[in-house]
């Protein structure tokens, strides 16, 4: 009787999760690649034979339509300045719920993650009334302190502000705990030492807490990168891309072109260059994380 060939018990293990990755990722990232380089549009969604290979004609256009770079400078604002603005929320939240002297800790994590749990049209509908330009909290409180009122969602040069302003609260809870993970990680007797040589809290803070968060640091920003990059819900439900078009992100863009005007090739270009902005952008990352002592 022969023997079978055997089997790598890790192979074995993690072969049910490599299958889903595969049909579930990188089936669809090849499936849009290949149709990146077709007309695939509506007629040719009922009619196959309709579908030409156009090969990169979708990337030229892609290169000189202007709404296309609206779309990509205004999701780099959005990474540039919120991005930054939620990292640094989420560390000053992480550390004052983890400082000893807060009682009930736990309570707290809660709260502030509640956000990051709840369906984001019920935020955007709150949140709609807060930016409301007559009747909002917002302007109720600007005209407190003698400033006239704001079209929030109207303004084109204060829409995108608003869209940051509601995603970092939205977000900035899963990236704090996270960094509660990170500080709850770091040694104490590393702080008992400092506070018997003399150093200061902030001195603890600057020598101490951030070189020990360097790899929370990283897999934070690279995770919030992503997501960013990714930019959709918001400006879908608040503006859809307005006004002027101050709101469009590339994901927006791409739903637009694939789901409005059933341009799926054109689509499927967009949704692949976004994939390799966010790879490249995560990967810079990394490189100058890693160089850094």
């Amino acid at each position: 009787m022969t023997r079978g060939v055997p089997v790598n018990p890790a192979l074995a293990f993690i072969a049910p999760a490599l299958i889903l990755i595969g049909v579930f990722f990188f089936l669809p990232v090849l499936g849009a690649l290949l149709l990146s380089f077709t007309d695939f549009d509506i007629y040719a969604l009922g009619r196959l034979d309709r579908l030409r290979f156009v090969g990169l004609e979708n990337y030229r256009r892609l290169l000189a339509d202007p709404r296309f770079w609206t779309a990509l400078k205004n999701t780099v604002h959005f990474v540039a300045v919120g991005g930054p603005l939620s990292v640094l929320v989420s560390l000053g939240a992480a550390l004052l719920v983890n400082h000893r002297q807060v009682r009930y800790p736990g309570l707290f994590r809660t709260l502030l993650f509640l956000p990051v749990v709840t369906t984001l049209a019920a935020v955007a509908v709150v949140w709609r009334y807060l930016y409301h330009p007559r009747h909002g909290f917002l302007n109720y409180a600007l005209g407190l302190l003698g400033f006239g009122p704001i079209d929030w969602l109207g303004d084109p040069d204060w829409a995108m502000p608003a869209i940051i302003l509601m995603a970092v609260w939205k977000n900035f809870g899963f990236n704090m705990v996270v960094f509660i993970a990170g500080l709850q990680s770091i040694p104490r007797r590393l702080y008992e030492a400092a506070e018997i040589d003399g150093a200061d809290g902030f001195s603890q803070f600057r020598y101490i807490t951030l070189p020990m968060l360097g790899p929370t640091f990283l897999f934070v920003t690279i995770i919030t990168l992503i997501g960013y990059f990714q930019l959709f819900a918001e400006p879908y439900l608040m503006t859809q891309g307005g006004p002027a078009e101050s709101t469009l992100s590339v994901a927006l863009l791409m739903f637009q072109e694939g789901f409005r005007w059933w341009n799926l090739g054109y689509a499927a270009a967009v949704a692949f260059v976004l994939f390799l902005i966010i790879l490249a952008g995560a990967w810079l990352q990394s490189r100058w994380r890693g160089r850094r002592p």
